[in-house]
């Protein structure tokens, strides 16, 4: 199957068509959770006063744990030394869901939009996101499926096991966080909590169900075309280009990518 015949496919949701105008960024490189936050908030805040059109961040995260608005201890067992203790960070953050794990081969998604242009409500949003994850597992070959009242996108292998995860906040009007998509990395940091609140939440990967190394750069590639088909827009899509042997600070890595992507 190609990725053109996918795209659009008769009968599958996509959003109103609207005129609105945007860009879609790609970072090839895994960004600290920090910086990313800081980035998503510069451009939110520009957004929301209309200084800058709708913008999409793909990217990975350095090894990190999030606990959203929903977290409860039992979640996560209220530890924050046990969860850092392999190196990962540990984040509180505003957006709704409870405790996940972001790393290095799973690709973020993070529109940040003007709501009322592209979905009639924060539900029809997380379809469309839902949508994205499953167009691009059937380019691989695996069958993503949605469970009802559990946002996200699961696999029957032969029991469910959640591929792709949702989080949002709407702010103002405008979205911020979104879609985690499991393609190839280190699931064990999941045995550590109870992904998403669910005491049964079996985490998989694309790679885990291919049995193979996938390319996680060509398939930031294939989601940003596919967000495209699904949010019926034809933004242009940047490479932000990165200076791996140059170190920054949270705040200046921002600046710069702020730069980079004006």
């Amino acid at each position: 199957m190609t990725l053109s015949s996918i795209l659009d496919p008769p009968g599958q949701p996509t959003a109103p068509h609207c005129a609105s105008e945007g860009r879609v960024f790609i970072f090839p490189s895994p960004v600290p959770y920090a910086t990313a936050w800081d980035l998503q908030s510069h451009l939110h805040t520009e957004r929301v006063v209309d200084r800058r059109q709708d913008t999409v961040l793909i990217l990975e995260h350095q090894p990190v744990y999030t606990l959203g608005r929903s977290t409860q201890r039992s979640h996560w067992g209220a530890d924050e030394e046990a969860l850092r203790a392999n190196g990962a960070e540990l984040y509180r953050v505003n957006r709704g869901g409870s405790v996940t794990y972001h790393g290095p081969g799973q690709i973020l998604v993070y529109p940040i939009l003007r709501l009322a242009q592209h979905a009639a409500g924060p539900r029809q949003l997380v379809r469309l996101l839902e949508e994205i994850a499953i167009r691009v597992l059937s380019l691989w070959n695996i069958d993503g499926y949605r469970i009802d009242k559990k946002p996200g996108v699961w696999v029957m292998a032969p029991e469910p096991a959640k591929i792709a995860s949702i989080g949002l906040r709407v702010e103002r009007g405008i979205t911020l966080h979104g879609l985690a998509l499991n393609v190839d990395l280190d699931l064990t940091p999941f045995l550590r909590i109870h992904p998403c609140g669910l005491t049964d939440c079996p985490m998989t990967s694309m790679a885990a169900l291919r049995q193979a190394t996938l390319p996680v750069d060509t398939i930031k590639r294939d989601i940003a075309q596919i967000f495209g088909a699904v949010f019926a827009v034809g933004w242009p899509t940047s490479t932000v280009e990165e200076n791996s042997a140059e170190r920054h600070t949270a705040a200046e890595e921002t600046a710069r990518m702020c730069t980079s992507i004006d």
